[in-house]
């Protein structure tokens, strides 16, 4: 088990370059599985969770070629070509084990399931974040013609032949509207999704199978209209920025009172993040696609209009992403007044808080949902101490904290933000942060 140790108090300056978005990979990856022709996809983060889903694409028969002429600092670029795909594999021991540790494995269900009219995946693993229920998924293959068991701890999904239909999805699930999409797409008839996500990640997606050919249109709305065709081919698609990692990049620029610029942020698909941030107090500017936030010693959080308190709360897209809720609570805890953090999506991911209250911040944990912070202005520096990453993203909150604490602070269980940031403590490096792997 790998720890980062961190010298905090040191002010960051350069350039940064955010990596291809992780969400939006780990459903492109799997759509390659409806064509046995040859997809190119490009800036691909090298993360573990990503990692790990071409190595079950390499089980499942995928051939995955890395092209090495493409490298950049942000990304990689691979050729994927589905045409040997062995569905023996879904029945093994070594493929319930792989897809058994990666959240993004349901994702391959809607391509299998409407390719070959099968699939197999055990309860996935990914963040102990709370509840992730994924009835979405599957009652919408259901919609679709499909028979769905769930037998000793996986789930089974056939159809002979899958028809379009009209469904209003329970809940806008982002991975669920990809899945039924991913399903949808060679279908016979038109399949129609109302309360479909909307988020950029299935833009991206929608936007890539119409260049498959999908016959695809509301794309970016709540409302999909899939007309099913009978097979898709190649084509080269390129992941956006990982809007995470802009929305992490600013709140440790305002932590550690840093000058930074963030580089192609792909600023109109970022949604409300810039915008939350500035009614924090942290002054983000557009230098056209790139983000510019200044070295700040103060920053003071908005209040209502009313005078009341400020609230930050998760919401579906185009809400602020639930993924940078608790990024916005540590920024919180240096600023001038006070904010509610309200993550209302999953009811485990503010536990986090303990740690940083260990490191001096003021924060009440009103309930699982709600906690309080009282800024302490940077008058009152964190203090380094010893804590463990428990997901991805609180991982990365308690790094930017580590980073503007006094003394020394270590993290251990780092797999789990490796999980989702590549080569972090490299880039922080360059940007003259004292972190090193232990």
């Amino acid at each position: 088990m790998a720890s980062f140790e961190i010298t905090g108090g040191r002010k960051l300056r350069g350039e940064i370059v955010p990596q291809g978005a992780k969400n939006e990979a780990l459903q492109v990856l799997c759509a390659v599985l409806l064509t046995q022709e040859k997809v190119r996809i490009e800036h691909v983060p090298d993360i573990r969770d990503v990692n790990k889903l071409i190595d079950l694409l390499k089980l499942l028969g995928v051939s995955v070629r890395e092209d090495h002429t493409s490298l950049c600092e942000s990304g990689r670029t691979f050729e994927f070509q589905a045409d040997q795909v062995n569905l023996d594999v879904l029945g093994s021991t070594e493929y319930r084990e792989q897809a058994g540790t990666l959240r993004g494995s349901i994702m391959v269900v809607g391509p299998l399931l409407a390719r070959f009219g099968q699939a197999v995946v055990p309860q996935p693993g990914g963040d102990k974040i709370g509840r992730r229920r994924l009835d979405t998924h599957f009652i919408g293959m259901e919609r679709l013609g499909a028979e769905v068991e769930y037998k000793r701890g996986a789930y089974m999904v056939k159809a002979k032949k899958l028809k379009g239909c009209y469904m209003l999805l329970d809940e806008a699930s982002v991975t669920g509207t990809a899945n039924i999409v991913m399903a949808s797409v060679l279908a016979k008839g038109t399949t129609t999704i109302m309360n479909a996500a909307c988020e950029p990640y299935v833009y991206q997606l929608c936007k890539m199978l119409n260049a498959m050919g999908a016959r695809i249109s509301g794309v970016g709305s709540n409302l999909l209209t899939i007309k099913g065709v009978k097979e898709l081919h190649g084509c080269t698609h390129r992941l956006l920025p990982d809007m995470i990692e802009v929305g992490s990049f600013i709140g440790m620029a305002a932590m550690t009172q840093s000058d930074l610029t963030i580089k192609n942020a792909q600023v109109q698909h970022l949604g409300l993040i810039p915008q939350v941030f500035r009614r924090l107090g942290v002054e983000v500017w557009q230098k056209g696609d790139d983000l510019y936030i200044p070295s700040m010693e103060h920053y003071e959080i908005e209040r209502f209009m009313d005078g009341s308190i400020m609230t930050v709360a998760d919401a579906p897209w185009p809400g602020f992403t639930p993924d940078l809720i608790s990024i916005a609570l540590v920024v919180a805890t240096q600023a001038k007044g006070s904010v509610l953090i309200h993550q209302k999506m999953f009811e485990s991911r503010l536990f986090f808080v303990d740690k940083l209250i260990d490191m001096g911040a003021q924060i009440i944990l009103c309930d699982p949902h709600r906690a309080t912070v009282i800024g302490l202005d940077h008058e009152h520096k964190l203090r380094g101490v010893r804590m463990a990453s428990p997901d991805i993203r609180a991982g990365v909150a308690l790094l930017i904290a580590a980073l503007s604490a006094d003394g020394v602070s270590r993290i251990d269980n780092i797999e789990q933000i490796d999980r989702g940031y590549q080569h972090i403590d490299e880039r922080l490096r360059k940007l003259g942060a004292d972190i090193r792997r232990i």
